[in-house]
Parts: structure tokens; sequence; C-alpha cells
């Protein structure tokens, strides 16, 4: 099965499975990582804000119009800034490393992280 590592804001790494079809806002809660995800995964926010890795970037699919325009609302966006929800696992991931920002701007509540 493949795999993925998370980085969490503090430096700490968690490499997890990442079954192949689930998101990596799915990936992350099914194991418990600190990303909210408030819309639920329906592109409506950009509080599954991930930075990928500049390695791995280049290796997904380009992000939808619908998926920039979400992203220009996310804190701290970067270079190779993508939506956890929109990143769907598959074999060619595997190895996939993204870092999960200290900070998201949740537009639906108003609440801090």
């Amino acid at each position: 099965m493949p795999k993925m590592t998370f980085i969490a804001a503090d430096g700490n790494r968690l490499e997890v499975e990442a079954p192949e079809g689930l998101s990596v806002l799915e990936i992350a809660h099914r194991n418990k990582v600190d990303i909210e995800g408030a819309c639920e995964g329906s592109l409506a926010c950009s509080t599954c804000h991930v930075v990928v890795a500049p390695e791995w970037y280049d290796k997904l699919a380009p992000a939808s119009d619908d998926e920039e325009d979400m992203l220009d609302l996310a804190f701290g966006l970067s270079a190779t800034s993508r939506l956890g929800c929109q990143i769907i696992m598959k074999k060619d991931l595997d190895g996939l490393v993204v870092t999960v920002p200290a900070v998201t701007r949740n537009m639906m509540v108003d609440k801090k992280k």
C-alpha cells in the first residue's frame, strides 16, 4: 500500500498508509493529523491547505480553477500549496510528503486553529 508523510508545524513527521482513491484530507483524518477540513472536502474552504514538498508538486494533477480560487483564501500560501481534499492518492504518489501549516483561515467559522 502506498505511504505518505505529514510534517506538522513543529517539524514532527508522521508516515502513514495512504490508500489509493482517498484524498490527503481523508488520510489525515484517519490518522488523527490536525487538518480541519471545515467543508468536509467539498471545495468550499481552504482549511485543508497543505504545502507539498517541492519534489512532489509536479507529480500531482494540476489544480482546478475552483481549487486555485480557494487557495487564494489560504493563510501562508506558498508556491507548492494545495488543498488536501483535492489531492487523491494513487500508486505514483507513494512517498508523498506534505507539511501542515500552523495556521488556517476558516471563512466558514470565525475561529483559529
